[in-house]
């Protein structure tokens, strides 16, 4: 069976405040196969998004350049939580409601200033006009539509993403996996969220057309050569939580997560399994499958 691709790309994103390099901050793996399809792995660690995503659009060119297909693997959710774009009154998709929403809404700075708490709270009040489903954060942000606290009750909101309850039922490191409504507090992963959408949804629309978004533009399904014609990018959303592996002497977490994930989905690819991981999730049902393909979104192996 042909490879899927040449080169596998991922990204653990950071809501890092100031420039920041080694735990909690931006990590690009990229593994690559030489004229022998060798695999040989790189990996950089830049001090801002900014920073990190014009070395991204840099690291893609060069490998279009080559003549790779790019597995882009993202450790942040693309998609929230179903009812989200309902409630914020959004048109078309759910999923691009949310991701033009954000880009119109969220301000990060090239110095890796950000206004994602200010955000949650805006959503809060378009949507209940109470303190969630958004919470959590620092106590100089805290106003009437946002609070460091939990509240009691996340009213009719769900905590978790399907994808995200698959993840903690399969996976034993994914149990710790925070919702997507925990803005502020070790390993939460909403302002990350907030923060990734909006820079790549630029970066997509800088690709063009040969990239799509699995699942929301491609649907689930078996992906194969064909069925991958046209396509010179794939971006997904990846979880380097789930992957087993070794750290290296003096790796860093983060480090680790994406080169175990690029290692992993590298070595399924060889050996004609990457392709079946792209298929519809088991044991969902017609309505749940389509708010993972239309709103949620899914994480690729759960």
């Amino acid at each position: 069976m042909s490879r899927l691709f040449g080169a596998y790309v991922i990204v653990d994103y950071s809501a890092a405040e100031g420039k920041k390099t080694g735990e909690s901050s931006v990590w690009i793996g990229v593994m690559k196969r030489d004229v022998r399809f060798r695999l040989s792995y790189e990996s950089h660690n830049p001090a801002t998004r900014a920073e990190a995503m014009s070395l991204l659009r840099s690291i893609l060119a060069d490998l279009h350049k080559r003549g790779d297909r790019i597995f882009l693997g993202l450790d942040f959710a693309l998609g929230f939580p179903r009812g989200t774009a309902a409630r914020l009154q959004l048109k078309g998709a759910p999923w691009a409601g949310m991701w033009d929403f954000l880009a119109k809404n969220v301000v990060d700075k090239a110095d890796n200033k950000n206004n994602r708490f200010q955000v949650a709270a805006k959503m809060n009040r378009l949507m209940t006009d109470q303190a969630y489903p958004f919470w959590g954060c620092p106590k100089s942000d805290a106003q009437k539509w946002l609070s460091t606290l939990k509240p009691d009750s996340l009213g009719d909101f769900p905590e978790f993403r399907l994808t995200e309850a698959a993840a903690r039922k399969a996976h034993k490191k994914a149990q710790v996996a925070k919702s997507l409504w925990q803005m502020h507090g070790a390993g939460v992963v909403a302002g990350q969220t907030m923060l990734g959408i909006t820079a790549f949804k630029t970066l997509v629309e800088n690709l063009g057309d040969s990239a799509k978004i699995w699942p929301f533009e491609t649907g689930f399904g078996i992906q194969n050569p064909e069925t991958l014609a046209g396509i010179s990018t794939l971006i997904a959303e990846v979880y380097p939580a789930v992957f087993d592996g070794e750290a290296e002497a003096g790796e860093v977490k983060d480090a680790t997560g994406v080169r175990l994930a690029a290692q992993a989905l590298a070595e399924a690819d060889d050996k004609g399994q990457l392709c079946a991981l792209f298929a519809a999730p088991k044991g969902l049902s017609e309505a749940d499958l389509a708010i993972a393909a239309t709103e949620e979104g899914w994480i690729l192996g759960v």
